[in-house]
């Protein structure tokens, strides 16, 4: 019994160590931690991939573990010059976000391992990237449609690398930059491209400005149009009802009417200032006379001899 106690004890704390702090397989134990995958292999060949916990490999001294990590995995490319549609250059710096997907393949596709594996990343990252950004313009690299050129990059890439057994979930750009020898010229276009476009809005704008000058000029020469119009109607409607009620006071009273036209008259004719030289026996003074306006004037009899 002590026997068996003790070699409890034995295994007990062996495999405690293992689970604290052990970076070792023992024997047919093998311990995977977490974020990271084992392939095990039997004759030096790749049998199975383990998953965080206790696995077994069986039998022990025909059989080996490599290790690799299983988490997602950073990886900077080298900045690399691409030339554009319309001739620019571009010095480009992208990192990939990749992992381990299936374990066998990568052993066989990378026995020298990760170092291997990120060389042939980058070489696919790179050429996809002078690829896709060779067919786009130097605007459409740097914001016109950067989205969709990364989306594009990505999906290419991954389909070329998952036959290693290697999984790509993005790519993207760090920097992008232009050569200092191309910097000049790249300002002198744009400065040219936005004095062009100033020119075309300014031109448009005129042309906006005159047409709506000219419908105003054209509304405001309708409207006045139509306000002579009108009031031609209203002073010709005016005219005649004042025609008829002066014919219609006329007629009612013939003198009156003659005696207010004459006050209207003087009223009009002499002020203060006024200075009227007119024969005493004027029709203009007839009211002035007499109260009889009708009654001729009176004569006086020339003087007697003496």
């Amino acid at each position: 019994m002590r026997r068996i106690a003790l070699g409890l004890v034995l295994v007990a704390g062996a495999f405690s160590a293992l689970l604290v702090g052990g970076h070792h397989d023992f024997g047919p134990l093998v311990v995977t931690r977490e974020g990271q995958q084992k392939t095990i292999f039997f004759l030096n060949e790749a049998r199975r991939v383990t998953t965080p916990g206790l696995d077994w490999r069986w039998p022990a001294p025909l059989g080996s573990v490599r290790t690799w990590p299983s988490r997602w995995l950073h990886l900077n490319t080298e900045p690399d010059t691409v030339q554009t549609t319309d001739g620019e250059q571009l010095i480009v710096d992208n990192y990939a976000m990749w992992r381990i997907a299936d374990a066998v393949q990568f052993q066989r596709s990378f026995p020298s391992g990760e170092v291997e594996a990120e060389k042939r990343i980058d070489r696919a990252v790179r050429d996809d990237v002078r690829e896709v950004m060779g067919r786009y313009t130097l605007t459409d690299v740097i914001k016109g449609r950067r989205e969709a050129l990364m989306r594009e990059i990505t999906e290419k890439t991954r389909s070329e690398v998952a036959g290693f057994g290697i999984e790509i979930a993005d790519i993207r750009i760090n920097r992008t930059d232009l050569p200092g020898e191309t910097l000049g010229s790249v300002y002198a276009r744009m400065s040219t491209e936005r004095e062009r476009l100033a020119k075309k809005n300014r031109s448009e704008g005129e042309e906006q400005a005159r047409r709506i000058r000219a419908e105003a000029d054209r509304d405001a020469r309708i409207i006045l149009a139509n306000a002579n119009r009108d009031s031609e109607i209203a002073r010709g409607e005016g005219d005649a009802k004042a025609t008829r009620i002066y014919a219609e006071a006329y007629g009612s009273d013939p003198d009156f009417y003659s005696f207010v036209r004459s006050l209207q008259a003087y009223r009009k004719s002499i002020d203060g200032k006024t200075t009227l030289v007119l024969s005493p026996d004027s029709e203009f003074f007839r009211f002035l006379k007499s109260s009889d306006p009708d009654r001729p004037p009176r004569v006086s009899a020339p003087p007697q001899a003496p």
